[in-house]
């Protein structure tokens, strides 16, 4: 696979998921008629922004996530208080634009004096005009633009805070579980592409063959049934076959294959694996498939996806206890590193990561790390049991603390990553 490609493909797989994943905030927050300032994708400065209708589209530059900013959340809107000097446009007999500064250069514009002003419930302004008193209605969907920024006003019943629980927690949990959907879908596309073992399996077929090794230098093809190994038959005995290559490091062997109806004769000898000290060819192998039916997909995938939760949990499970050292630990760099080979594997083995990829997103923001879509749902969870928020202020620090503190792992795991690229190792 050409590297233009390949190098596609990568980027398309991060901004897939990401791009459901935040969708699912995104669409669920629209729907529960919340305001929703921003969709973005990646973190730190913007390369890329375009604003539709109420929402600001961005791409940032720090490719490890992206996030939904709804209206509430943080502050957002510059405080307005009696006895501020500010400009109005009004049209159609409603405040469109609230002018903070540089007001002597606004044109079409009504100049005076805060007498009141609220900017969420009563949606009106009271100022003092030439020592008149004139009071204006706001439009909803009213902009203020202090600093050469514009800021859509969020009306009370527009903010995240003020819809129901349940309203909010459908907002925060619809992202990981649109990562679920899809990698329920990816595993069924998987499945589709590489179809399903005949049972009972009678033979091996070549289903890989690794560039540089021993079997792509000796001209085993993808496809090749694999007949024998100095004479011994193998059938569909996958253990016995990688017995005899994993015996015979450095030593000849004589691989028999079946390919168009005729055997072939195929001469390799194994190298030493130095990880795992055994002969390896640089193949992999596979029984022959079929076409799978849609039922059998749909189980087939929810065994996948049951399967890989499993792994996944086992892998937090050593986190937590420490059964790691920092090697292991990667970040951004190295799943791009990962994606990249497996991209070159082809498309089906792309898609079966991707929707690997897509659960562990999933699984992973559910965890109740400070930061995370499942940090958010605890603090839901723990308003529902008392019936009143916590504090949005201390909410708002754990939040701040989580995500620095996974920043800190970020950039940890991202240096690691870089210097074990630059000494060249795997």
């Amino acid at each position: 696979m050409e590297t233009l490609q390949v190098v596609f493909l990568t980027v398309f797989v991060f901004f897939l998921i990401v791009t459901v994943h935040e969708w699912g905030h995104y669409f669920f927050a629209k729907r529960a008629g919340i305001l929703v300032r921003e969709f973005a994708i990646g973190f730190g400065p913007k390369l890329f922004s375009i604003k539709r209708g109420e929402t600001r589209y961005t791409l940032r530059l720090i490719p490890a996530g992206g996030f939904v900013r709804m209206a509430g959340e943080d502050p957002e809107i510059v405080d307005v208080k009696p006895g501020q000097t500010i400009a109005v446009r009004v049209a159609g007999d409603r405040v469109t634009r609230i002018y903070l500064d540089r007001l002597d250069e606004r044109t079409n514009v009504i100049r005076g004096e805060v007498e009141a002003i609220d900017l969420e419930r009563r949606l009106s302004v009271s100022l003092n005009v030439e020592g008149e008193s004139e009071r204006y209605d706001i439009h909803p969907q009213a902009v203020m633009i202090a600093k050469g920024r514009e800021t859509q006003i969020a009306p009370l019943d527009r903010q995240f805070g003020s819809k129901t629980v349940g309203q909010r927690a459908l907002a925060i949990f619809a992202g990981p579980a649109m990562n679920f959907i899809l990698a329920f879908v990816l595993f069924g596309a998987y499945i589709q592409m590489a179809g399903i073992p005949v049972e009972p399996p009678d033979r091996l077929l070549v289903n890989e063959v690794l560039e540089g090794m021993p079997a792509a230098k000796a001209d085993l093809r993808k496809g090749d049934v694999i007949d024998s190994i100095n004479g011994e038959k193998i059938g569909a005995d996958f253990d016995k076959m990688i017995g005899m290559i994993g015996e015979s490091a450095g030593k000849p062997l004589v691989m028999t294959v079946i390919r168009d109806g005729k055997p072939v004769d195929i001469k390799l000898t194994p190298v030493l694996d130095p990880e795992s000290g055994v002969g390896k060819v640089g193949l992999t192998a596979a029984y022959p498939t079929r076409q799978a039916g849609f039922g059998e997909t749909i189980v087939r995938s929810g065994v996948l996806m049951k399967d890989m939760t499993v792994s996944i949990f086992e892998g937090f499970k050593k986190l937590i206890f420490g059964e790691f050292k920092l090697d292991d630990l990667g970040g951004p760099v190295r799943t791009a590193e990962v994606t990249s080979q497996i991209a070159m594997r082809g498309i089906t083995q792309l898609t079966s990561w991707a929707a690997l990829l897509s659960l562990y997103l999933g699984i992973f923001n559910l965890l109740p790390i400070p930061a995370l879509d499942g940090s958010r749902l605890v603090f839901l969870g723990l308003e529902a049991l008392r019936g009143r928020p916590v504090d949005p202020n201390r909410e708002s620090m754990v939040h701040f603390i989580g995500f620095a503190m996974l920043m800190l792992l970020m950039l940890a795991v991202t240096y690691n990553d870089i210097l074990r690229l630059v000494r060249g190792e795997h």
